[in-house]
């Protein structure tokens, strides 16, 4: 999609410094991507102690200590 936009001059030279990209669309994709990175990561921690029915450690544990489970290799 293309799009027009008016960043900053100082603001896209940090850019492109942090993101070593080679073209402004470069360094504009790795951001992007980046910051959907962060904001799927940020509503995974969110998340975080939500799930009732997840195994327990102890559960786990006696799964793995019961023959019934093939050793690892």
């Amino acid at each position: 999609m293309k799009t027009t936009i008016d960043i900053p001059d100082d603001e896209l030279r940090e850019l492109l410094k942090n993101t070593r990209a080679k073209t402004k669309k470069e360094a504009i994709l790795q951001a992007v991507r980046e910051y959907n990175r962060r904001q799927k990561l940020k509503r995974l921690a969110d998340m975080l102690g939500t799930f009732e029915d997840i195994i327990t450690q102890e559960e786990l544990q006696k799964m793995r200590m019961d023959h019934k489970w093939p050793d690892r290799m």
